[in-house]
This record gives structure tokens, C-alpha cells and sequence, in this order.
């Protein structure tokens, strides 16, 4: 997808600059591709930097510059925020969705170094990223954070049981930093169900149909419906949604799947 700046200054995020993290592609390249539609200018993060090139090129001439690096590096994060304050002068929006999911099985049997390591990157990556964030220039003019998290974080997701705990702590952390960096900073996340991503590939692939057939709404989900949902929530039409966790889920969770 490339995405033109025709008409930009009709767009509610003209002016506006995010980083988003785990961005190369999926649901992050999503809400990427969203937001530049929308006017704003992103940093987008990954490990790859062949794959942010072509994220990047993808949004448009000047629309986004990629940083390469692992989400939960110190370093990578100084760096990300660092450049992207010089290529657009600041940073009003994150989006913190980098998050991996290395085992599968049950949380009884995991291994504590893996467990220890989807800790790191998909809880307090998030929460480094936002304080760097806010010690970069969002504390003094404001701005707002989405998180995220995943429809495993608010019920029991067997397989994926500490990956689910994770993201129930990351959905508790959007709550807690809503109430600190209130009036200034909105915090929300997001819980979607099973998204049509390489990610999530193990969840449908060679089923997609019997999974879907589960959900309300009868398909899985696509990255533009993450992406439209995280732009609502960082735009003023949310100004008085602050603390909360949108599911996005086809309606999985009212037939009690996960």
C-alpha cells in the first residue's frame, strides 16, 4: 500500500508524530499504514531493517523513517526516539506492539528463561518505551499510548497461557499509567482475537475456515482492523477515553473462545 499526502491538511493527525514498534508488518504496519492516511509521520521499529525499508517505502515518500533494532534494547529505544525527534521534531503518539510468543504448550511445563524472555519484550518493553517517551517531550505537551494486549489477557488461553499473562499484566499497566499521566497523556489498549498476521499464522493456517465459523462475524480479523480502532483511541474523538481495553475480537469472546 502507498499512501499519499493529497489533501493532507484536511487529515486529523497532520502534525502529529508516532512511534510504533514491531511495525515491518502485520497488525504494527497496519496501524502504520492508518495513521499516515490519517496525516501523521511514524517511526517504525522491528529487528529487521531490510523488512523497515520496505515498510517504510511502502507509506510514502517522507512519510516514515524505520529504526532496526530488538524492542526491548535500552539502547534501540534512546536511538528510535532520538531519531525520530530529528526527522519530525517530536513524539505525540506510541503504539507499543511488539510482543513475541516463543513457546507453546502448557504454562506448567514452560521454561522459565523463555517465560522470563516474553516478560521483557511484551511487558516492560512497553513500559520503558512509554517512559522514554514521556522523558522525550510527551510529559510537556501531552500526547497519547496504545497498547497492544490480546484477547488471551483477559481469560484463559490454554497453549498460550503466559503469553496470555502477559499481555493481562500489559492491560493492567495501561490502566495504571492512565491514572498517572492523566490530564495530559491518554493510555489504552486494544485485545484482538486471532488476526490474519505471520505472527499468528499457527492459529489458522490449514483452518482458517473451521476457526472462523467459531466467531460471530464468521472471518478472522486483518491488520486495518486493529489499525482503525488504535487510530480512534489516539485521536480527539477518544479525548475522554482514557484506562480502557477495546476488544476487537469478531465477537469471539461473547460464544466463550479465546
Amino acid at each position: 500500500m502507498t499512501t499519499s499526502t493529497d489533501g493532507a491538511q484536511d487529515k486529523r493527525f497532520v502534525g502529529k508524530v508516532a512511534i510504533i514498534t514491531g511495525a515491518s508488518r502485520g497488525i504494527g504496519l497496519g496501524v502504520a499504514q492508518r495513521l499516515v492516511a490519517d496525516g501523521a509521520k511514524v517511526c517504525l521499529t522491528a529487528r529487521r531493517q531490510e523488512a523497515l525499508d520496505e515498510a517504510v517505502a511502502s507509506l510514502g515518500e517522507g512519510n516514515a523513517i524505520g529504526v532496526a533494532g530488538a524492542g526491548d534494547d535500552l539502547a534501540h529505544q534512546d536511538d528510535a526516539i532520538a531519531r525520530t525527534i530529528e526527522a519530525f521534531g517530536s513524539v505525540d503518539f506510541l503504539v507499543n506492539n511488539a510482543g513475541i510468543n516463543p513457546t507453546y504448550g502448557r504454562m506448567i511445563d514452560i521454561d522459565l528463561g523463555a517465560a522470563e524472555k516474553t516478560f521483557r519484550v511484551n511487558v516492560l518493553a512497553a513500559l520503558s518505551w512509554a517512559q522514554k517517551a514521556y522523558r522525550a517531550g510527551m510529559g510537556e505537551h501531552g500526547g497519547a499510548i496504545v497498547n497492544i494486549a490480546s484477547v488471551a489477557g483477559i481469560k484463559p488461553a490454554p497453549g498460550i497461557g503466559f503469553y496470555g499473562a502477559t499481555k493481562a499484566m500489559l492491560i493492567h499497566v495501561t490502566e495504571e499509567l492512565a491514572v498517572e499521566l492523566g490530564p495530559g497523556i491518554r493510555v489504552n489498549s486494544v485485545a484482538p482475537a486471532v488476526v490474519k498476521t505471520k505472527f499468528a499464522t499457527a492459529l489458522y493456517e490449514g483452518k482458517e475456515e473451521r476457526v472462523a465459523a467459531t466467531y460471530p462475524l464468521k472471518r478472522l480479523g486483518v491488520p486495518e482492523d486493529i489499525g482503525s480502532v488504535v487510530a480512534f483511541l489516539l485521536s480527539e474523538d477518544a479525548a475522554w477515553l482514557t484506562g480502557q481495553n477495546i476488544v476487537i475480537d469478531g465477537g469471539l469472546t461473547l460464544t466463550g473462545g479465546v
